[in-house]
Parts: C-alpha cells; sequence; structure tokens
C-alpha cells in the first residue's frame, strides 16, 4: 500500500509544481512568488498548501523574514532551474530567425558601473539585436546568480564566487578627486587636514577606497557619507569635499580634477559573472559574449 501511495503521489506531481517551489525558492515571500508567476501572493499560498498535501510533508518554514527552503525544496529547485533551462534552450532552437536572439537578460551590477560601463555598452547591443530587453539591478549586494535572481553579473570585487564563471575585465584604478574651480583644494590642503572628505557609509564598510582613507589618515572623519560611489562623485563635482572615485568615470567629467596619481593599494577588479548553467541560454551568452567585448578599463 506504501508503494503504491508513493505512485499516486508522484504521478500527481507536475511542472507547475516545480515552478511553485522555484518562484517561491527566488522570491521567499508571497508576494515574490507571486510577482514571478504573474499570480497574487494567496494563489501562491494556496498552490503551495495544495502541494505540500500532494507530497505528505513540509517544503518551506515560515519565517518573519519569508519562506526557507527545506533540504526537499531545495533539492525540487534545483530540477525545476534544470527544467527551465531546457525549455529556454527548446525555444531558441526553434526560433523562426536563428540569428535574431529574443528575450530578457537579468544584470545586476553598481550605480557606477551602469552609468560608467554598462548602459553604453548596452546601447550599442540594442543595435545589434533589437529584441532583447533588459532588467537593470542596482545595488551594493550581489543579487543571486545562483537562485536566478540575475543573468549577469558585473562587479568589483578581488574574489569572485567560485561556483560562478566568468572573466576578469581588469584592474579599476583610483584617485583622490575635488571640484574643478578656481581656488580649489590641493593635496597640500588635504594632508594638513584643511578639506573635507565624502565617503561611503555603512553600505560599503570595507571598500578599497575606504581601507585606504583610514591607512593614509586614520584621524579623519568624512563630513558626508553616502551609498554609493557615483554619489561620491556628484558631491565632489559641486566642491563639497575630496573623494576617491574611479579615474574611468571621473575622467569623462570636466568639473573635477584629479589631486593624486592612481592609489595602487585601493585598486580592486571588475568581473563579469554568470552562473555556468545560464551561460549556455542564447540570450545570456550573446549578452555576456557583448559585454565581455566592449567593457574596458583605462589601464
Amino acid at each position: 500500500m506504501k508503494q503504491t501511495s508513493i505512485a499516486r503521489t508522484q504521478s500527481r506531481f507536475d511542472a507547475s509544481d516545480l515552478e511553485v517551489v522555484l518562484a517561491l525558492n527566488r522570491g521567499t515571500t508571497l508576494a515574490g512568488a507571486g510577482e514571478r508567476l504573474g499570480v497574487d501572493a494567496s494563489t501562491v499560498f494556496r498552490s503551495l498548501q495544495r502541494l505540500e498535501r500532494k507530497l505528505g510533508q513540509a517544503l518551506f518554514a515560515r519565517t518573519r523574514s519569508g519562506y526557507l527552503p527545506n533540504e526537499l525544496a531545495t533539492q525540487l529547485a534545483v530540477h525545476a532551474e534544470e527544467m527551465e533551462v531546457a525549455l529556454e534552450s527548446a525555444r531558441s532552437s526553434i526560433e523562426q530567425a536563428p540569428t535574431l536572439v529574443s528575450g530578457s537578460v537579468r544584470i545586476t551590477t553598481t550605480d557606477t558601473m551602469l552609468h560608467g560601463l554598462v548602459a553604453p555598452a548596452l546601447l550599442a547591443l540594442k543595435k545589434t539585436h533589437p529584441l532583447l530587453n533588459f532588467e537593470l539591478h542596482t545595488g551594493n549586494e550581489l543579487a543571486s546568480l545562483t537562485r536566478r535572481e540575475a543573468d549577469v553579473a558585473v562587479r568589483a570585487t578581488k574574489r569572485p564566487p567560485q561556483h560562478l564563471v566568468g572573466r576578469n575585465v581588469g584592474a579599476i584604478r583610483v584617485a583622490l578627486y575635488a571640484a574643478k574651480q578656481r581656488g580649489g583644494p590641493k593635496w597640500t590642503d588635504v594632508q594638513a587636514g584643511r578639506v573635507d572628505w565624502i565617503a561611503p557609509d555603512d553600505a560599503l564598510p570595507d571598500h578599497p577606497s575606504v581601507v585606504w582613507r583610514k591607512r593614509h589618515f586614520p584621524k579623519t572623519l568624512p563630513r558626508y557619507r553616502v551609498s554609493s560611489i557615483q554619489s561620491v562623485l556628484e558631491l565632489t563635482a559641486l566642491g563639497m569635499g575630496v573623494g576617491i572615485v574611479p579615474i574611468f568615470l571621473a575622467s569623462r567629467r570636466s568639473d573635477v580634477t584629479p589631486l593624486t596619481e592612481a592609489l595602487e593599494d585601493a585598486e580592486t577588479d571588475l568581473w563579469l559573472l554568470t552562473h555556468p548553467e545560464s551561460r549556455h541560454l542564447r540570450r545570456v551568452a550573446t549578452t555576456y559574449a557583448h559585454l565581455a567585448q566592449t567593457l574596458q578599463l583605462p589601464r
């Protein structure tokens, strides 16, 4: 009887069940899962209840922060991702015009990288592949490529996650900048402690520029603390103080001027990353290859 019951359960388990597990695994909340499935939160809740009754066991732990998958749910999510990849590969194979790549590509990066490097590269890609669409996520946290919250990541790091694949685009060189204006601060003013600093806040506690300032100016406390390097540059350009920003970004501006040469001990690397399974999807592979070819940093 027990084997018969298991067989019946397996026969009732289908692809739509896997989609629910994967959506909740990625979205972590009923609303997040519903957004991915195109339904409301109550529908997701009812679907999960039916599925757990069908399996005779819980799949997720309900916590204040969301739904946490147990071991079985994690395994099912892996199978769901494999199904997703297979379906997308099949769709690519049967496209009537194989030279035209279509679909949506989710890219995660920071606002600095988006405005300075990624957006200009995507503008060129749009001309050759007009059917591609892009979802651009900016933030200091790395959206999970493992859970497919993003397809491609463009990140500044010395140690990219080992479970991802990618390439080192190059070194992100930085320097100390001030506003380009008459009577503006000089390096000697910085050394003497006569200028205000603009620096990342606790959202970037280990940023190379923060580490560099603390090492060379341990007694200096920034007057302005912001949540992004892009904001450091914008406030610096307004003449509100000095800030360490990437040379590739500042060199295009006429309203800031460098006070130092490149700060070698404040450099980091720019990485282009994707998931090992996602990279074979045509929309992801096309976007990744284009970014790998066009993203360039000044030496």
